[in-house]
């Protein structure tokens, strides 16, 4: 039986549920290191996997490998502001993501036969155009 201790990536890519290949991405990009045995075989301890599963959990926030490398680098405070940019980003998203779901609702009694004349689509397809000049000036 194979250990935390001598585990091959095949082993613990199949332990944190990705491919071989995503692992030996991470590590070209500076995000893994992993020991290797005389025999140059890449070798995974628990340490090691707890790190790729904290890289998975941080890009399921949405954070890049650049990013995650740059978490890792930097001090607490660059940390907490590089966090504290993420955390806006994510409320951001909800805020659109809960106004998206109200007009999908309100679609759903919409009784205006054509949609472009309910007050109610029109306002919300202005705010959205409104919103998305300001992210993108200079765009229609």
């Amino acid at each position: 039986m194979v250990t935390t201790q001598e585990m091959r990536i095949g082993d613990a890519a199949a332990a944190i549920g990705v491919e071989t290949h995503v692992l030996r991405h991470w590590e070209s990009v500076g995000l893994l290191a992993p020991p290797r045995t005389p025999a140059g075989h890449r070798s995974y301890n628990e340490h090691i996997l707890d790190y790729a599963r904290m890289i998975q959990t941080l890009q399921r926030t949405g954070l890049s490998l650049d990013q995650i490398r740059q978490l890792a680098l930097s001090g607490c405070a660059s940390r907490r502001d590089m966090i504290a940019v993420r955390r806006a980003e994510v409320r951001e998203r909800i805020e659109l993501l809960e106004a998206t779901d109200r007009f999908l609702e309100h679609l759903l009694e919409c009784t205006h036969p054509i949609i472009s004349e309910c007050p109610e689509c029109s306002e919300f397809v202005a705010r959205a155009h409104m919103r998305r000049a300001a992210e993108f000036p200079g765009r229609p």
